[in-house]
């Protein structure tokens, strides 16, 4: 069988911002004699996300991923149907995910290495397995009740940067949905404002490529902000945190305005965003949702059930086709997506 598959082609230069040439489409020969264990599937769907940056860099700088290696094939979170299977637990048919997808049409994997998933949780929409029903939805929800200590009924301020992306437009929504009083977003576009605010729920949003982000944050939080996901880092966060109350809490999601850059992760704060973090009593802990796992069949049914009786609306970007995941992948790392970004491979 003749397959497609992407793969790094070159590591970013000294700018450090990916490239659509980074990456490389392939035409490879896929056998379709399977061993004890192993299937066949069909790719569906595939994720770009930005934690990805960091894979293409030779040191990812975190112990639990690795680095994409040059010359072979790319992997990520994906979701397909099993074509033929010599796997006991799975059969022609059944749609599976993994967070270790190949980036091919096709794919010869082991099916104990697969999760298989039921379409009735997403309505048949299966890229929201990749998305607000899958790793992107569980760190919104799990970041949000396990960092972000929102209570019902304090009168809570909640900012969310990043705020149109995959996890941001999750994060936001599920903050309100949890009792705080008022949930602002910070992103990239007033296209992108106007859909948190009148699809999403949001209380207000702010452009931050356009006007004082500061002075948006004081007219949009006068009373101070106790709770920040955070998805950026940088200058907007440092903007966020000198408005923080005492007590309040930050959850460290992501710092994609750090990506490109050769920093530790997470990046160091400036002595005066530190200085008030210490004084005011602001929590501020790096989440990471792998952490939680045990919590996960339980979040996802919930996120299942806030889905399907539309508590929670999913935004979606879709690009077609595999020749396109180096392009769809640079596009989200400038903000190019509103909600989650996906690649459609296959119907």
């Amino acid at each position: 069988m003749q397959v497609q598959r992407v793969v790094l082609n070159s590591r970013p230069g000294n700018n450090g911002e990916p490239s659509p040439e980074n990456f490389r489409l392939e035409q490879i020969h896929l056998t379709s004699d399977l061993e004890d264990g192993q299937v066949l599937v069909r790719t569906l769907y595939l994720s770009v996300d930005p934690y990805m940056r960091c894979r293409m860099n030779e040191d990812t700088g975190a112990g639990y991923l690795a680095s994409w290696k040059l010359s072979e094939c790319v992997d990520g979170g994906g979701v397909g149907v099993v074509e033929s299977s010599r796997c006991s637990a799975l059969t022609e048919g059944d749609v599976v995910t993994s967070f270790n997808w190949p980036w091919q049409t096709h794919a010869v994997m082991m099916g104990g290495g697969l999760q298989m998933v039921d379409p009735q949780m997403v309505d048949g929409h299966l890229s929201y397995f990749l998305g607000a029903v899958g790793m992107t939805g569980l760190t919104a929800l799990l970041g949000v009740r396990e960092k972000g200590r929102v209570t019902k009924g304090a009168n809570q301020t909640m900012v969310v940067s990043g705020a149109a992306g995959a996890c941001g437009s999750l994060a936001g929504q599920i903050g309100r949905l949890d009792g705080c009083a008022k949930v602002v977003g910070i992103c990239g576009s007033d296209e992108k404002c106007k859909a948190l605010v009148e699809d999403l729920g949001f209380s207000a949003a702010i452009n931050y490529r356009s006007g004082d982000v500061s002075a948006r944050l004081k007219e949009t939080c006068p009373a101070g902000i106790d709770v920040y996901f955070d998805n950026v880092g940088g200058a907007t966060s440092d903007a966020v945190i000198e408005q923080m109350n005492k007590g309040g809490h930050v959850i460290l999601c992501g710092q994609i305005s750090q990506y490109n850059k050769d920093v530790p992760y997470p990046p160091p704060l400036s002595d005066k965003t530190q200085e008030i973090l210490q004084s005011r009593n602001i929590t501020r802990e790096r989440f990471m949702v792998l952490s939680y796992m045990s919590k996960a069949e339980a979040a996802l049914f919930e996120l299942s059930q806030l889905v399907k009786s539309a508590q929670i609306k999913v935004l979606e970007t879709v690009v077609n086709g595999i020749e396109n995941m180096g392009v769809a992948f640079c596009s989200m790392m400038k903000g190019g997506n509103v909600g989650k970004q996906i690649v459609k491979i296959s119907e």
